[in-house]
């Protein structure tokens, strides 16, 4: 934290004298001086850091400052950068030396700025705040932090300032020596992570979907509405292409305000399994009677797989879009915020097209051409699930949050 923000003060004296007599012990010449003046020096918080210290509150990280400085001065920093709520404390190393672990404990939580401290108080305060449950991240530089930072969950070694004892024990190393690097990277590591849910999520619910569609044919007596080079090319073009590009989408504009999730949290938290499965029924449901409409009506096999191939394909097309946020539209998100996702899909689309219309790789995929009022079909049958989730999180969602905004009131 002293490195964030500094202080000092200098006082400017001098003596006139004719000449230094080389020997002469520095209490003698630095006497019977006369006083000019006093300079003070203030290196400022960067912009940035305040910046951080912002996010990090509506993140629901807390930021404890740990300094050598005087007690007002870690106060004055403190109230500098916004760190320290109503209710909070300032605790020195003399305080801490006459607190037990246990009564340390109880206090760490209400504690934002530690002044006075050695390196030992760092150790104890690291144990404390993870004694209450926290995933505790701590900066060091010198020789002394090193305890600390490898006792903390997430260590962090300053890469400019810090010495190779503190950056072997860390397990990680700040290039740049900034606080606001560490909110980044913090935003980073939820981007990555939502980017995975959505993949999982996508590619669950449409192999869930080509399962059941074969699963359910089969109970029901009908012929296989998919034949094997089909559903292998679902699996390499329409599962692949878009799933890659879900991996590196942009981040939701809401990350920050979000709590941080558990550590034993699982990956298909927050109704996300019940998503997949729920989704991954309604696109074999849907591809399923597609294929017995067409099949019962015209009796043509290969005319029916075909309306059912692009009815997948589409499902799951259509989607993936929906995968891009859990709470949010398409709209919301914006549909060019992430390019690679529409070039996925477009070539997808594309691929489907020439599978259907292109003569020599019809007998290969066993697929005939589509009128205009078969993809009217195709496109009802795969934007049913689309439709369904706009409606939700448009519509029922703002009324279930007034409706309980109102009880609560």
């Amino acid at each position: 934290a002293s490195d964030v923000y500094k202080r000092q003060v200098l006082a400017v004296a001098y003596r006139p004298m004719d000449d230094v007599p080389p020997d002469a012990p520095s209490d003698r010449v630095e006497s019977r001086m006369v006083f000019v003046g006093l300079l003070g020096m203030i290196d400022p918080p960067r912009p940035e850091v305040i910046r951080a210290m912002e996010k990090c509150k509506t993140a629901g990280l807390k930021t404890v400052m740990i300094t050598g400085d005087h007690r007002a001065t870690a106060l004055a920093i403190g109230r500098e950068l916004k760190m320290l709520p109503a209710g909070g404390r300032a605790v020195t190393g003399e305080e801490l030396d006459r607190l037990s672990e246990e009564q340390l404990t109880e206090i760490v939580e209400d504690v934002y700025i530690y002044a006075r401290v050695s390196p030992q108080h760092k150790l104890r305060i690291v144990r404390a705040l993870k004694a209450r449950g926290h995933i505790v991240a701590m900066t060091g530089d010198g020789v002394n932090d090193a305890p600390a930072v490898k006792e903390a969950d997430i260590g962090l070694a300053m890469g400019r300032s810090g010495t190779d004892v503190t950056k072997e024990a860390s397990a990680m190393i700040l290039a740049d020596d900034n606080f606001a690097t560490i909110v980044r990277a913090v935003e980073e590591g939820r981007a990555i992570y939502d980017n995975i849910r959505k993949f999982i999520r996508y590619l669950l619910s449409c192999n869930i979907g080509e399962v059941l569609v074969m699963f359910l044919a089969a109970v029901l007596g009908f012929p296989l509405p998919l034949v094997p080079i089909q559903i292998l090319w679902v699996n390499l073009v329409t599962d692949g292409l878009p799933a890659m590009a879900l991996g590196v989408d942009t981040a939701d504009s809401d990350l920050m305000k979000r709590p941080p999730r558990q550590p034993d949290e699982s990956v298909f938290s927050r109704g996300l399994g019940r998503k997949i499965a729920t989704r991954g029924a309604l696109i074999g449901i849907v591809t399923l009677g597609v294929f017995a409409y067409e099949y019962l009506l015209s009796g043509h096999l290969e005319h029916a797989r075909t309306l059912a191939f692009a009815t997948l394909v589409m499902s799951q097309l259509f989607h993936v879009f929906d995968c891009r946020s859990e709470t949010r539209t398409i709209f919301d998100v914006g549909l060019f915020s992430n390019l690679w996702l529409l070039a996925a899909v477009t070539t997808s689309t594309l691929m489907l097209l020439l599978v259907i219309y292109y003569p020599p790789l019809q007998p290969i995929f066993e697929t005939v051409p589509m009128s205009s009022a078969d993809w009217i079909v195709v496109l009802l049958g795969s934007g049913i699930g689309g439709i369904a989730i706009w409606f939700r999180r448009t519509l029922l969602s703002p009324l279930r949050r007034r409706r309980v905004a109102y009880r609560g009131a």
